[in-house]
């Protein structure tokens, strides 16, 4: 048996992460559309798949039905955060808290804002500014 800590299982990244979502084709028209990110496949018209800088974006309506209503924040990387905040704002998408900067690091600041998917998700954008 492997000690714990890092690599005791392997694990080198996220391969897929699953957002609930109650209707499928709204979902997904957000995901593409709004947030811009590559459509993979759909699959028996319940799950949509997405690309996001090679993690698999999984939209579920599965596991709406079986009453998990959100998702854990996802935080999409971005290089301009206000940028993106002003297309969100243009596409009428519900902002929870505009971009503000969280920390200052050694060697950049990390921003971030907060909004919701079509489904009610809070969702998030954030960037590293460096000087």
């Amino acid at each position: 048996m492997k000690a714990s800590g890092e690599g005791a299982l392997g694990i080198s990244k996220i391969g897929q992460i699953a957002v609930p979502v109650r209707e499928l084709p709204r979902a997904e028209a957000f995901y593409r559309d709004v947030l811009g990110l590559r459509h993979l496949f759909t699959a028996n018209g319940m799950l949509a798949f997405f690309d996001c800088g090679g993690t698999r974006l999984m939209l579920d309506t599965n596991l709406a039905k079986d009453g998990l209503r959100h998702s854990s924040i996802l935080y999409f990387l971005v290089p301009d955060v206000g940028a993106a905040f002003e297309r969100l704002q243009s596409q009428a998408v519900k902002i929870l808290d505009p971009p503000h900067l969280i920390a200052k690091m050694p060697d950049h600041e990390l921003w971030m804002g907060f909004f919701e998917d079509c489904e009610g998700n809070t969702l998030s954008l954030m960037a590293e500014l460096r000087p």
